[in-house]
């Protein structure tokens, strides 16, 4: 057999040998080295590692994050015995590929049924401590952060750590809702028409206090009114008569044209007199201290 031959079918059995006995991890995943059924060992650094070719094989397990969810809504009682559909999820992942093949078998439906039931207990006994409202709204994180602790206690036992849990939809069963919302129909309604009532009062209270502040607004209008006209009337008493006392002759004069000009303000207007009247005195004698001619 010629040389090159004899080193070609060496060359073959060299790679053959080595594909058997090298093998590569990625960052994604850990991988099990088994020597007749028994785990030797874990490699989970990315990489190529060696086995024992034949004698050994290798079983790769995915420690990415994954998601599990039941397939259906469960249904849990609360405190006051009323059903609500909740829909939950949980994020977990491979923390000990070892103790995981030796608790589970390495497979992850039973894995994650076993992470399901306990998150099923789990949220059916919190759930039974409290009412709808605080399921809802008022401790759902709380009872979440519970869950995860609960949940990742028992999940170490078979090599994962439980991520995250979290609860997707929490809502009454429909006869249940129907129900609550009638009654929470009657109550808006009840507190409506209260308001309504307070309210109309309120208003009411406003308007009369309102009309009393007006009466009072306006007694002391008219009561300001009256005292500025009485000030106003003193002080042109006053100077008429200072004028009066000063010449009463033009004072007089004075007054009888102001009352002319008022009484003939309009070409229609028509007065019945004697012409011999106090009235006309000035029209006779415009001059004063003078005999009228």
């Amino acid at each position: 057999m010629p040389k090159s031959m004899v080193l070609i079918i060496g060359l073959l059995g060299v790679l053959v040998v080595a594909s058997l006995a090298l093998f590569s991890v990625d960052e994604r995943q850990a991988a099990i080295v088994f020597q007749l059924g028994e785990v030797v060992r874990v490699d989970d650094k990315p990489g190529l590692h060696v086995k024992i070719p034949i004698v050994q094989n290798v079983r790769y397990f995915d420690r990415r994050i994954l998601s599990s969810e039941p397939s259906d809504s469960e249904r849990f009682l609360t405190s006051e015995k009323m059903n609500v559909l909740v829909d939950y999820f949980v994020k977990w992942r491979i923390m000990d590929v070892k103790q995981y093949y030796i608790s589970v078998g390495g497979d992850e439906l039973r894995a994650q049924t076993r992470l399901l039931q306990t998150l099923n207990d789990g949220l059916r006994a919190e759930f039974g401590k409290r009412t709808v409202h605080e399921v809802v709204s008022g401790e759902r994180d709380k009872i979440m952060d519970l869950m995860r602790e609960k949940a990742n206690e028992d999940a170490r036992k078979i090599g994962v750590l439980v991520m995250d849990v979290r609860l997707k939809r929490v809502e009454l069963v429909q006869e249940v809702s129907e129900s609550v919302y009638r009654r929470m129909e009657a109550e808006r309604k009840r507190v409506a028409n209260e308001l309504r009532a307070t309210g109309a009062a309120e208003a009411e209270r406003i308007k009369a206090d309102a009309d009393r502040q007006r009466e009072v607004i306006l007694a002391d209008a008219y009561r300001e009114a009256q005292r500025i006209k009485g000030d106003g009337d003193s002080k042109a008493t006053s100077i008429y008569g200072r004028a009066f006392g000063e010449n009463p002759e033009f004072y007089s004069f004075w007054r009888s044209m102001e009352a002319y000009r008022q009484s003939f303000r309009n070409k229609s207007d028509v007065m019945v007199l004697d012409p011999d009247s106090e009235f006309f005195k000035y029209f006779r004698n415009p001059t004063p201290g003078k005999p009228a001619k």
